[in-house]
Protein backbone atom coordinates (compact mmCIF):
# COMPACT_ATOMS: atom_id res chain seq x y z
CA UNK A 1 0.00 0.00 0.00
CA UNK A 2 2.59 2.43 1.19
CA UNK A 3 4.76 1.48 -2.56
CA UNK A 4 1.09 2.57 -4.21
CA UNK A 5 1.04 5.92 -2.65
CA UNK A 6 4.92 6.50 -2.84
CA UNK A 7 4.49 5.80 -6.82
CA UNK A 8 1.46 7.87 -7.04
CA UNK A 9 3.02 11.08 -5.32
CA UNK A 10 5.93 10.38 -7.42
CA UNK A 11 3.81 10.58 -10.78
CA UNK A 12 1.68 13.65 -9.78
CA UNK A 13 5.14 15.32 -8.37
CA UNK A 14 6.59 14.43 -12.37
CA UNK A 15 4.12 15.40 -14.09
CA UNK A 16 3.72 18.84 -12.29
CA UNK A 17 7.30 19.26 -12.86
CA UNK A 18 6.61 18.35 -16.59
CA UNK A 19 3.79 21.27 -16.43
CA UNK A 20 5.90 23.34 -14.76
CA UNK A 21 8.75 23.07 -17.14
CA UNK A 22 6.54 23.01 -20.16
CA UNK A 23 4.75 25.85 -18.94
CA UNK A 24 8.23 27.73 -17.91
CA UNK A 25 9.59 26.98 -21.63
CA UNK A 26 5.99 28.43 -23.32
CA UNK A 27 6.96 31.63 -21.54
CA UNK A 28 10.07 31.94 -22.70
CA UNK A 29 9.22 31.61 -25.79
CA UNK A 30 6.22 33.83 -25.44
CA UNK A 31 9.44 36.50 -24.50
CA UNK A 32 11.51 35.87 -27.05
CA UNK A 33 12.56 37.94 -29.95
CA UNK A 34 10.32 36.75 -32.84
CA UNK A 35 12.43 35.83 -35.65
CA UNK A 36 12.63 38.43 -38.40
CA UNK A 37 14.62 39.59 -41.20
CA UNK A 38 14.38 43.00 -40.45
CA UNK A 39 16.96 44.83 -39.33
CA UNK A 40 15.96 48.12 -37.41
CA UNK A 41 18.40 51.55 -37.47
CA UNK A 42 17.21 55.17 -36.26
CA UNK A 43 17.16 58.48 -38.29
CA UNK A 44 18.96 61.40 -36.40
CA UNK A 45 16.36 63.89 -37.90
CA UNK A 46 14.89 64.16 -33.85
CA UNK A 47 17.61 65.80 -32.95
CA UNK A 48 17.33 68.73 -35.54
CA UNK A 49 20.84 69.21 -36.27
CA UNK A 50 22.57 67.59 -33.50
CA UNK A 51 24.25 64.87 -34.50
CA UNK A 52 26.77 64.02 -32.27
CA UNK A 53 24.18 64.28 -29.71
CA UNK A 54 22.21 61.63 -31.52
CA UNK A 55 25.17 59.35 -32.14
CA UNK A 56 25.41 59.56 -28.27
CA UNK A 57 21.81 58.90 -27.45
CA UNK A 58 21.31 56.13 -30.15
CA UNK A 59 24.11 54.12 -29.46
CA UNK A 60 23.49 54.60 -25.22
CA UNK A 61 19.93 53.12 -25.85
CA UNK A 62 21.25 50.14 -27.79
CA UNK A 63 20.63 51.21 -31.39
CA UNK A 64 23.40 49.65 -33.95
CA UNK A 65 22.77 51.77 -36.94
CA UNK A 66 21.55 54.83 -37.75
CA UNK A 67 20.59 57.26 -40.57
CA UNK A 68 22.26 60.52 -41.23
CA UNK A 69 20.78 63.86 -43.40
CA UNK A 70 22.92 66.08 -45.53
CA UNK A 71 23.32 68.50 -43.28
CA UNK A 72 26.58 66.40 -41.88
CA UNK A 73 27.94 67.04 -45.43
CA UNK A 74 28.74 70.60 -45.44
CA UNK A 75 31.19 70.41 -41.71
CA UNK A 76 32.17 66.91 -42.54
CA UNK A 77 32.98 66.73 -46.74
CA UNK A 78 36.60 67.61 -46.38
CA UNK A 79 37.05 65.35 -42.68
CA UNK A 80 34.64 62.21 -43.36
CA UNK A 81 37.31 60.22 -41.18
CA UNK A 82 36.32 62.61 -37.79
CA UNK A 83 32.51 61.23 -38.36
CA UNK A 84 33.08 57.93 -39.16
CA UNK A 85 35.91 57.81 -36.08
CA UNK A 86 32.33 59.04 -34.26
CA UNK A 87 30.47 56.42 -35.92
CA UNK A 88 33.00 53.56 -34.81
CA UNK A 89 33.90 55.08 -31.28
CA UNK A 90 29.77 54.30 -30.56
CA UNK A 91 29.65 50.99 -32.99
CA UNK A 92 26.60 52.96 -35.01
CA UNK A 93 27.19 51.98 -38.86
CA UNK A 94 25.37 54.02 -41.35
CA UNK A 95 23.10 52.18 -43.31
CA UNK A 96 21.06 55.35 -45.34
CA UNK A 97 21.98 58.87 -45.91
CA UNK A 98 19.31 61.78 -46.94
CA UNK A 99 20.44 63.16 -49.87
CA UNK A 100 17.62 65.44 -50.69
CA UNK A 101 15.90 67.34 -53.63
CA UNK A 102 16.15 66.38 -57.06
CA UNK A 103 15.22 68.76 -59.14
CA UNK A 104 13.26 67.58 -62.36
CA UNK A 105 13.94 71.22 -64.55
CA UNK A 106 16.37 70.03 -67.06
CA UNK A 107 18.34 73.26 -66.59
CA UNK A 108 18.76 71.67 -62.80
CA UNK A 109 19.42 68.22 -63.60
CA UNK A 110 23.55 68.02 -64.04
CA UNK A 111 24.08 70.23 -61.03
CA UNK A 112 21.20 67.86 -59.22
CA UNK A 113 23.07 64.53 -60.34
CA UNK A 114 26.49 66.10 -59.14
CA UNK A 115 25.24 67.35 -55.50
CA UNK A 116 24.00 63.54 -55.32
CA UNK A 117 27.13 61.72 -56.59
CA UNK A 118 29.32 64.16 -54.34
CA UNK A 119 26.79 62.99 -51.51
CA UNK A 120 27.28 59.20 -52.43
CA UNK A 121 31.21 59.36 -52.32
CA UNK A 122 31.05 61.05 -48.85
CA UNK A 123 28.85 58.54 -47.68
CA UNK A 124 31.07 55.56 -49.27
CA UNK A 125 34.07 56.90 -46.99
CA UNK A 126 32.15 57.25 -43.80
CA UNK A 127 31.62 53.04 -44.91
CA UNK A 128 27.55 53.77 -46.20
CA UNK A 129 25.76 51.92 -48.33
CA UNK A 130 22.72 53.70 -49.88
CA UNK A 131 21.44 57.46 -50.04
CA UNK A 132 17.48 58.43 -50.24
CA UNK A 133 16.09 61.06 -52.79
CA UNK A 134 13.42 62.91 -52.10
CA UNK A 135 11.94 65.94 -54.10
CA UNK A 136 10.19 69.75 -54.12
CA UNK A 137 8.88 69.79 -57.31
CA UNK A 138 5.04 69.27 -56.52
CA UNK A 139 3.21 72.07 -58.21
CA UNK A 140 1.03 74.55 -55.65
CA UNK A 141 -2.10 75.15 -57.70
CA UNK A 142 -2.64 71.40 -59.82
CA UNK A 143 -2.09 67.49 -59.39
CA UNK A 144 1.33 66.68 -60.87
CA UNK A 145 1.32 65.05 -64.65
CA UNK A 146 2.10 61.81 -65.47
CA UNK A 147 5.29 63.29 -67.52
CA UNK A 148 6.64 65.30 -64.03
CA UNK A 149 6.13 62.04 -62.29
CA UNK A 150 8.24 60.05 -65.41
CA UNK A 151 10.76 62.60 -65.63
CA UNK A 152 11.75 62.70 -61.66
CA UNK A 153 12.29 58.89 -62.25
CA UNK A 154 14.54 59.76 -65.81
CA UNK A 155 16.78 62.09 -63.41
CA UNK A 156 16.98 59.67 -60.34
CA UNK A 157 17.91 56.48 -62.52
CA UNK A 158 20.81 58.82 -63.76
CA UNK A 159 21.69 59.36 -60.34
CA UNK A 160 21.32 55.56 -59.40
CA UNK A 161 23.74 54.60 -62.22
CA UNK A 162 26.03 57.33 -61.29
CA UNK A 163 26.05 56.29 -57.64
CA UNK A 164 26.02 52.44 -58.22
CA UNK A 165 29.75 53.38 -59.74
CA UNK A 166 30.72 54.00 -56.33
CA UNK A 167 29.24 51.29 -54.72
CA UNK A 168 26.39 53.16 -53.20
CA UNK A 169 22.77 52.38 -54.39
CA UNK A 170 19.77 54.95 -54.84
CA UNK A 171 16.46 55.10 -53.33
CA UNK A 172 13.02 56.54 -53.97
CA UNK A 173 11.82 58.12 -50.54
CA UNK A 174 7.83 58.95 -51.36
CA UNK A 175 6.57 61.83 -49.64
CA UNK A 176 3.95 63.98 -49.17
CA UNK A 177 3.64 67.51 -50.62
CA UNK A 178 6.19 66.38 -53.21
CA UNK A 179 5.62 64.28 -56.44
CA UNK A 180 4.66 60.67 -54.97
CA UNK A 181 2.58 61.70 -52.27
CA UNK A 182 -1.04 59.59 -53.41
CA UNK A 183 -0.39 55.37 -54.18
CA UNK A 184 -1.58 56.54 -57.68
CA UNK A 185 1.54 59.00 -58.27
CA UNK A 186 4.13 56.64 -56.72
CA UNK A 187 3.25 53.84 -59.10
CA UNK A 188 3.65 56.08 -62.05
CA UNK A 189 7.26 57.01 -60.41
CA UNK A 190 7.95 53.34 -59.14
CA UNK A 191 7.08 51.70 -62.52
CA UNK A 192 9.26 54.54 -64.34
CA UNK A 193 12.50 53.58 -62.43
CA UNK A 194 14.64 51.57 -63.35
CA UNK A 195 15.13 48.56 -61.07
CA UNK A 196 18.88 48.11 -61.71
CA UNK A 197 19.75 51.49 -60.67
CA UNK A 198 17.01 52.37 -58.40
CA UNK A 199 15.02 50.83 -55.55
CA UNK A 200 12.36 51.90 -53.33
CA UNK A 201 12.85 53.46 -49.74
CA UNK A 202 9.25 53.60 -48.32
CA UNK A 203 7.99 55.46 -46.03
CA UNK A 204 5.23 53.78 -44.54
CA UNK A 205 3.79 56.95 -42.98
CA UNK A 206 3.81 59.50 -45.66
CA UNK A 207 2.44 56.81 -47.71
CA UNK A 208 -0.37 56.30 -44.98
CA UNK A 209 -1.08 59.79 -44.80
CA UNK A 210 -1.35 59.76 -48.44
CA UNK A 211 -4.00 58.09 -49.00
CA UNK A 212 -2.40 53.94 -49.21
CA UNK A 213 -2.54 50.72 -47.30
CA UNK A 214 1.47 50.26 -46.56
CA UNK A 215 1.52 46.64 -45.99
CA UNK A 216 -0.08 46.42 -49.37
CA UNK A 217 2.77 48.31 -50.81
CA UNK A 218 5.22 45.78 -48.74
CA UNK A 219 4.00 43.18 -51.18
CA UNK A 220 3.26 45.15 -54.35
CA UNK A 221 6.46 46.77 -54.47
CA UNK A 222 8.75 43.56 -53.11
CA UNK A 223 11.23 43.49 -55.70
CA UNK A 224 12.32 46.77 -55.54
CA UNK A 225 11.79 47.06 -51.84
CA UNK A 226 15.80 48.06 -50.13
CA UNK A 227 14.69 49.83 -47.15
CA UNK A 228 11.58 51.19 -45.28
CA UNK A 229 10.92 54.51 -42.55
CA UNK A 230 9.20 52.93 -39.86
CA UNK A 231 6.74 56.20 -38.70
CA UNK A 232 3.52 56.41 -37.67
CA UNK A 233 1.23 59.54 -38.11
CA UNK A 234 -1.76 60.85 -36.65
CA UNK A 235 -4.80 62.05 -37.80
CA UNK A 236 -7.10 64.11 -37.05
CA UNK A 237 -5.55 65.78 -34.40
CA UNK A 238 -7.00 66.46 -31.47
CA UNK A 239 -6.90 69.99 -31.87
CA UNK A 240 -8.78 69.86 -35.22
CA UNK A 241 -10.78 67.27 -35.68
CA UNK A 242 -12.90 67.80 -38.70
CA UNK A 243 -9.79 68.54 -40.64
CA UNK A 244 -8.33 65.26 -42.18
CA UNK A 245 -5.98 66.84 -43.56
CA UNK A 246 -4.38 67.74 -40.84
CA UNK A 247 -1.53 65.27 -39.68
CA UNK A 248 1.41 65.27 -37.70
CA UNK A 249 3.89 62.17 -37.16
CA UNK A 250 4.23 60.36 -33.74
CA UNK A 251 6.18 57.63 -31.75
CA UNK A 252 5.44 54.48 -33.29
CA UNK A 253 2.22 53.08 -32.00
CA UNK A 254 0.30 55.91 -31.47
CA UNK A 255 -0.66 57.41 -34.74
CA UNK A 256 -2.94 55.32 -37.94
CA UNK A 257 -0.62 53.07 -39.07
CA UNK A 258 -1.14 49.33 -39.10
CA UNK A 259 2.55 48.91 -37.95
CA UNK A 260 1.82 45.02 -37.07
CA UNK A 261 0.07 44.49 -40.57
CA UNK A 262 3.30 46.16 -42.36
CA UNK A 263 5.70 43.78 -39.96
CA UNK A 264 3.47 40.69 -40.70
CA UNK A 265 3.73 41.44 -44.76
CA UNK A 266 7.81 41.98 -44.47
CA UNK A 267 7.58 38.80 -42.84
CA UNK A 268 5.46 37.17 -45.65
CA UNK A 269 8.11 38.74 -48.37
CA UNK A 270 10.95 37.29 -46.18
CA UNK A 271 12.51 40.91 -45.99
CA UNK A 272 15.63 40.74 -44.77
CA UNK A 273 16.50 44.49 -45.09
CA UNK A 274 16.73 47.97 -43.11
CA UNK A 275 13.61 49.36 -41.07
CA UNK A 276 14.74 52.94 -39.98
CA UNK A 277 12.87 54.78 -37.33
CA UNK A 278 11.68 58.50 -38.34
CA UNK A 279 10.35 61.05 -36.46
CA UNK A 280 10.79 64.53 -38.00
CA UNK A 281 10.18 66.42 -34.30
CA UNK A 282 9.31 66.01 -30.98
CA UNK A 283 5.39 65.29 -31.53
CA UNK A 284 5.28 67.49 -27.83
CA UNK A 285 7.26 70.36 -26.67
CA UNK A 286 7.65 68.06 -23.36
CA UNK A 287 9.97 65.50 -24.94
CA UNK A 288 13.10 65.29 -26.04
CA UNK A 289 14.51 63.51 -28.82
CA UNK A 290 16.10 60.47 -26.31
CA UNK A 291 13.01 60.35 -24.40
CA UNK A 292 10.93 59.31 -28.08
CA UNK A 293 13.82 57.32 -29.48
CA UNK A 294 13.21 55.30 -25.68
CA UNK A 295 9.55 55.04 -26.66
CA UNK A 296 10.17 53.43 -30.18
CA UNK A 297 12.51 51.27 -29.01
CA UNK A 298 10.11 49.97 -26.79
CA UNK A 299 7.45 49.51 -29.27
CA UNK A 300 9.83 47.44 -31.36
CA UNK A 301 11.21 45.63 -28.99
CA UNK A 302 7.99 44.84 -26.79
CA UNK A 303 5.00 45.12 -28.73
CA UNK A 304 6.64 43.99 -32.48
CA UNK A 305 8.99 41.71 -30.18
CA UNK A 306 11.89 42.42 -32.36
CA UNK A 307 15.34 42.94 -30.87
CA UNK A 308 17.50 46.11 -31.85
Amino acid sequence: MQETVNRRQFLTTAGLSALALTSGTSQLLASSPRKSGLKIAYSSITWGGNDAQAIADLAALGYRAIQLRANTFGPYRAKPSELKALLDQHKLQLVMFSSGNVEIDPAKEQSTIDMHVAHASFVKALGGSAIQLTNSARPKDRLPTTEELKRLATVMNEIGKQTADLGIQATYHNHMNQLGETPEEVDVILQAMNPKYMKLELDIAHYKQGGGQPEKAVKQYKDLLYALHLKDTMSPLPEKPNDPKAYKFVELGRGNVNIPAVIKALDDIKFSGWGIVELDGVPEKDKTPVQCAQINKDFITKTLNIPL
